[in-house]
Formats: C-alpha cells, structure tokens, sequence
C-alpha cells in the first residue's frame, strides 16, 4: 500500500464535505487549505483519488468557471457530466450552467477541520 501526500488528504477530506448536488473549486479548496496558489496541486489530487482507499467524490470538483476539466480521469466518456446531473447540474458543452447556484466554497461552508 502506498502512502497519501499530506495535502492530497486533507484535499480529499475537504472533498467528502461537498454536499450531494453541490460542487466546488480546485481553487477553493486550494484557499482552504491555506495555499491559494495549489489549485493545480489539488487537481493533481482529484486525479489521484481513484485510488484512495475511500470513497473520494471528486466528480463535485471543478474549475473556477464550471467547466469539468477533470471530465477525462473518469472510466466512459461522459461519467462525471452523467454523475453531476444525477445531483441536479445542469450541463451544456462541459460547463455546469447552474454553477454560482450550486457552488459550495468550504471557506464558507466549513468550521475549521483542523485540516490546516
């Protein structure tokens, strides 16, 4: 078994708080943890989190403008569009068009996690 970069698992606790029909930023998360520049860094965790042990519900994780960036981590062609309209986003062209409705940003959403 391997072991878990520090800061890919407090991405992928910060990420088990997303509500069911919510999503959220790389970025965002990245500013909750108290490193707004590793937007990326947390993308690189979102496409490691298939093999965590967990359950990491990455598809609620997208770009600054709701667009699924990450669309092309997940097995089929369209499994994250499919997941995240199962929750109620609406999607036209890779990009959520109800995204500021249903956008959750864990530095309002969140108490401390103690993740920092």
């Amino acid at each position: 078994m391997t072991s878990i970069d520090p800061f890919f698992k407090r991405v992928y606790e910060v990420v088990r708080q997303v509500p069911q029909g919510r999503v959220t930023s790389y970025g965002a998360i990245a500013r909750y943890l108290g490193a707004p520049g590793a937007a990326r860094m947390v993308g690189w965790a979102m496409n490691q989190s298939h093999t965590h042990h967990e359950f990491v519900p990455a598809h609620r994780v997208v770009n600054r403008k709701g667009l699924l960036t990450g669309k092309h981590h997940f097995s089929g062609t369209n499994l994250m569009q499919e997941l995240l309209e199962n929750e109620g986003a609406v999607i036209e062209e890779n990009r959520i068009l109800n995204f500021q409705e249903i956008f959750w940003d864990p530095l309002l959403e969140l108490d401390d996690l103690n993740l920092i």
